[in-house]
């Protein structure tokens, strides 16, 4: 998975004045590079702690300290944290949130309200704001501009009706916070190297919207083995795309155990048909009874020859 990257905005620079009057309260020991050292002297940071904020993982991104210590906690945080608690963050989740987005308390209260707005605007209901607002931390600091573009970009590149793109980014709301440059690379290796037609990739990116953002490698072996050792085309692989998400190991060692028993067989107009989905989702213990039709002491008998 790649990491969400925040904006710039909010990762200013706090000015000059700003950081001379941190420094002018003698009692903060100074000499300090951990936040935990300020705790005794900030209300704030005693508060955050309080509500479940791990100082140790903030004060790993940029600049995000620095921010925290100039803050309020009456004049500048409450009313953020009344903002998402509106928004649909559940109290427990508060501290995991601001853990993974400071940044949200420096930003200006209009700001983040206006793009609550638009996305109620675009017709997402109550429930999923809060659902992707919690799953994508970072939403709330992009701009109504970047939220537009990238509903866009979904829709058109994936031929999406409006409903079925919200129902894709209510499923992954990262599509909203990371990079489109992984999206793209991804939509095009399963075109033009993979050989899935358009309506194929779109077919299966709504399906199972993890493969906009996989490895490319891992979707190049994966396929692979599927395609060009397991002999499955390319239309039963759009009908269940979750297999993708599997460990390849995993498909591996059930495909060679089946076929070791002479059972991997995966056409459906055969009567010992066995789907992909069966292959991958179930457990050990039902794979092996119900699909392998052999006990699960077999089948670990089974992986330590391989």
């Amino acid at each position: 998975d790649w990491d969400d990257i925040p904006p710039s905005s909010a990762l200013q620079e706090i000015s000059e004045e700003e950081a001379v009057q941190i420094l002018a309260k003698p009692i903060l020991p100074l000499q300090s590079s951990t936040l935990r050292d300020y705790v005794d002297h900030s209300e704030t940071l005693a508060k955050l702690v309080h509500l479940g904020v791990d100082l140790s993982q903030v004060e790993k991104r940029q600049k995000a300290g620095q921010l925290l210590l100039t803050l309020d906690f009456e004049k500048d945080i409450r009313k953020i944290l009344l903002f998402l608690k509106d928004v649909g963050v559940e109290d427990n989740q508060l501290g995991p949130f601001l853990t993974k987005n400071p940044y949200i308390l420096g930003e200006d209260l209009e700001t983040l309200e206006t793009r609550v707005a638009y996305l109620k605007s675009k017709k997402f209901g109550k429930a999923e704001i809060a659902q992707m607002v919690s799953k994508a931390p970072y939403l709330l600091l992009f701009s109504v501009e970047r939220l537009d573009n990238r509903l866009g970009f979904f829709k058109n590149e994936l031929g999406l009706s409006v409903k079925k793109t919200k129902d894709l980014v209510v499923r992954l709301p990262r599509l909203l916070t990371g990079k489109l440059e992984p999206v793209k690379e991804n939509l095009e290796v399963c075109q033009s190297e993979l050989g899935f037609q358009r309506n194929e990739v779109q077919q299966i990116a709504f399906k199972t919207p993890k493969i906009l953002t996989a490895s490319k490698k891992r979707l190049r072996q994966t396929f692979d083995y599927l395609h060009n050792i397991m002999g499955i085309p390319h239309n039963m692989l759009t009908r269940f795309p979750q297999v993708f998400n599997s460990k390849l190991l995993r498909i591996k060692e059930r495909h060679m155990f089946l076929k070791f028993l002479g059972r991997a067989q995966y056409d459906p107009a055969q009567p010992s048909y066995i789907s992909l989905d069966q292959l991958v989702s179930l457990p050990d213990e039902v794979f092996c009874t119900e699909i392998a039709k052999a006990s699960i002491q077999d089948f670990q008998q089974f992986l330590k020859t391989l």
